[in-house]
């Protein structure tokens, strides 16, 4: 059922695809000979959080007992797993070998459910979307143990001493007391503003705005309706850096810049806001999952979710 959004020039909320079948737009080459696992994973239902997933597949977090800063969130694992098989997969995660930890299952309040025992699979503990997984390193040699991998104050960093370094020629010291003497005024940011408005063709490529030359703001109500017109709510996507997601709304917004925007609900938590901007709501999700974007920004095609496992099956299988 479409949701009609109140605001003008606007387009509509996505429309309930439960129970419907919806081929991906756009290019991808040739289809592949999809197999058993394939055809189950394409037959993912919409889960609580309003994302693909299977009945079988449970969304748990993942923390580890060396490592203090580090948390991984909701990683997609199966029932029907066996906890040896689990903690394998988490290896590629945290580095911790399988056979020298300790599994845990904890609720959202991290208070310990199970002490999880190899044999066993997963859905026997009966997790559920929200638990996690606490890993117990137990090797005394561990290459994460005593914080190893995230205080960085136990690295040895390179010293120099003030009078050797001051004997050196080639110094930004030595570099910035030159400039200095030439104008009282300079600053860094100053020099490589002016460096870019010598070569613009160069600073466009490594992203520099030359002085003096702010971005153009964009005054066409219709800027890039064109490229707008190709995307629908509805359409896989993927945005830069790989992000890919769903449309969630196409069109024009008082509260953001002129012209045409795409309202973009992401798989990963790798967005700014939860669908809504300045206080207007333009579709539904979690906070962090949603993005608006130009519309030359999104690729709309075959980009379906992808799974953060599905390049660390173990090799005796196939």
């Amino acid at each position: 059922r479409e949701v009609p959004n109140t605001k003008n020039n606007t387009m509509t909320f996505a429309p309930d695809l439960s129970g419907t079948s919806m081929g991906p737009r756009g290019g991808g080459g040739p289809k592949k000979q999809m197999t058993a696992e394939m055809a189950a994973v394409r037959e993912y239902c919409m889960g609580q959080d309003g994302r693909n997933k299977a009945e079988s597949t449970v969304l748990l977090h993942v923390s580890h007992s060396n490592l203090k800063e580090t948390f991984f969130q909701e990683i997609r694992l199966d029932m029907h797993m066996t906890v040896e098989r689990v903690k394998h997969k988490l290896e590629f995660h945290v580095g911790t070998s399988a056979v020298s930890n300790q599994l845990y299952l904890l609720d959202e309040n991290k208070q310990v459910l199970a002490e999880m025992e190899d044999s066993k699979m997963l859905g026997y503990y009966s997790p559920y979307d929200g638990c996690t997984l606490h890993i117990v390193d137990l090797d005394p040699h561990s290459m994460s143990a005593g914080g190893w991998l995230e205080d960085t104050s136990l690295v040895k960093k390179y010293e120099i001493s003030e009078e050797a370094y001051a004997k050196r020629e080639n110094t930004y010291r030595n570099f910035k007391a030159k400039k200095l003497a030439e104008d009282p005024t300079w600053t860094y940011q100053k020099d490589l503003a002016e460096r870019a408005a010598k070569n613009p063709e160069a600073a466009a490529r490594a992203g520099m705005q030359p002085m003096g030359m702010a971005k153009p703001k964009v005054e066409d109500d219709d800027h890039l309706a064109a490229e707008a017109e190709g995307i629908k709510v509805g359409d896989r996507c993927e945005a830069a850096g790989g992000r890919r997601g769903q449309v969630m709304w196409v069109g024009r917004a008082e509260e953001l810049p002129k012209g045409w925007w795409v309202g973009v609900r992401y798989d990963e938590p790798v967005g700014k806001n939860d669908g809504s901007v300045k206080g207007a709501r333009y579709f539904e999700c979690e906070q962090n999952y949603g993005g608006f974007l130009r519309p030359d920004l999104v690729t709309v095609g075959d980009f379906p979710e992808e799974d953060p496992f599905a390049d660390l099956e173990d090799e005796n299988e196939i």
